[in-house]
């Protein structure tokens, strides 16, 4: 019984989060989304459009692109892919381009892109690990930030959104250099909002908790693992990338225009700060 009551709850908080907007809340904006072929970057991906964005998304591989622009073309959302690396500067520059040509410039951008190729105790991390997730997770956000900004100041203003982790305020024990990446999205994001205010461009965070995707299904399908998350949740569920995608398109609206260098989490109430 309670598992049929927590699909109802799910299931009506999508259905609310995919209309209470409208599809005029980002009418006329043009949306980058990187790592947006699943989970939660397609979620986000999926909701800009809903809410009147078009947006380009983007993959290191051809074929998750294809899959996901066929996708959301078939929901008649107005999108393109491309392939892109976030941490090759050459691919960076093509996504940005390739935005511009086909729908006239950038008002939002989405930094979703990370790499977690460890697992373990972190003094026990290489460097090549090391230097793989810092370059993807920090120093690609940075950059593509750095990239994009212009173009968005061109537009007179918009918004830009990093997606970090509640591992970022509550380090997990066998992901600590990732856990440490995402904490450090969190001074980028506090770094950036001087210079970026002065060009009306937003610069938030977002922190999701246990959200039901690949990168994370060890943690939501194995039996007795995910009895142990579960404890660690208030609202005893584990969340889904549309209720990320709500916040993030929140973040990306006029309905936030006095919201900037904030991280906000989206966690069912696993505590990360006061």
């Amino acid at each position: 019984m309670l598992r049929s009551y927590l699909s109802k709850v799910v299931s009506l908080s999508v259905r609310m989060a995919s209309t209470a907007a409208g599809p005029s809340r980002l009418a006329g904006k043009v949306a980058i989304v990187t790592a947006s072929t699943e989970g939660i970057g397609l979620a986000i991906a999926r909701r800009l459009c809903q809410d009147g964005a078009k947006v380009m998304i983007s993959s290191r591989k051809q074929q998750n692109v294809d899959k996901a622009v066929e996708e959301l073309s078939a929901e008649k959302l107005s999108v393109a892919g491309t392939v892109c690396h976030v941490a090759k500067a050459e691919d960076r520059a093509r996504l940005i381009q390739e935005t511009i040509s086909k729908f006239g410039g950038i008002d939002i951008l989405v930094s979703n892109a990370a790499a977690n190729p460890f697992m373990g105790q972190i003094l026990d991390c290489k460097e090549p690990a090391w230097d793989k997730i810092f370059e993807t997770n920090v120093k690609a956000s940075f950059f593509l930030c750095k990239e994009v900004v212009p173009h968005i100041e061109k537009r007179g203003g918009g918004s830009v959104v990093f997606v970090s982790s509640i591992a970022g305020y509550l380090p997990f024990e066998f992901l600590g250099p990732y856990s440490v990446s995402k904490t450090a999205l969190f001074g980028l994001t506090k770094a950036l909002v001087p210079q970026l205010s002065s060009m009306n461009i937003r610069v938030n965070c977002v922190a999701p908790g246990v959200i039901k995707t690949k990168f994370s299904e060890q943690l939501w399908k194995a039996d007795g693992v995910k009895d142990l998350a579960l404890m660690t949740i208030p609202v005893k569920r584990f969340g889904e990338p549309s209720e990320v995608a709500s916040l993030v398109a929140f973040l990306s609206s006029d309905d936030a225009s006095y919201i900037t260098g904030e991280c906000s989490l989206v966690t069912g109430g696993m505590p990360g700060r006061l």
